[in-house]
């Protein structure tokens, strides 16, 4: 199993302050005979009536002393994987991508980042390390 990423638990702490209830941390999917490890799974009732929504979060935190770029590549590689077998095993539930808010502000307003994450349909999750809170959902 992967070690939990730097702001986990500040992801964790976001979503809940969201109304979200955390249901798996991490939720293992095994699908093709491949092990998958996805940083957290939730879920929100939307009303009483109807089903909740599920969702599953990839937390990256992209330090500084890392390459963003690196870390970019890892991130979008992941999320395209952990997307294939979510629609396998569990396709009720959306996956996001978690970044922090300063790098989403940099980095990912970069050209390149920007048209992958186009291209590749990421649903993004923006959380503010400092106040633990979710900032922005991008579908």
């Amino acid at each position: 199993m992967s070690a939990k990423d730097v702001f986990h638990e500040v992801v964790k702490t976001a979503l809940q302050k969201d109304g979200w209830q955390i249901t798996h941390d991490p939720l293992i999917i095994s699908v093709g005979g491949v092990n998958l490890s996805i940083d957290l799974a939730a879920e929100k009732l939307i009303a009483a009536e109807r089903e909740g929504q599920k969702i599953a979060v990839e937390v990256k935190s992209f330090l500084e002393r890392s390459s963003a770029i690196s870390e970019f590549h890892t991130a979008l590689g992941q999320f395209i994987n952990y997307r294939g077998a979510l629609r396998r095993r569990q396709p009720e539930r959306v996956l996001y991508l978690a970044v922090p808010l300063t790098i989403y502000k940099t980095f990912f307003q970069l050209d390149f980042p920007k048209d992958m994450i186009a291209e590749n349909q990421v649903k993004m999750l923006i959380y503010n390390v400092e106040q633990e809170v979710i900032y922005q959902w991008i579908n």
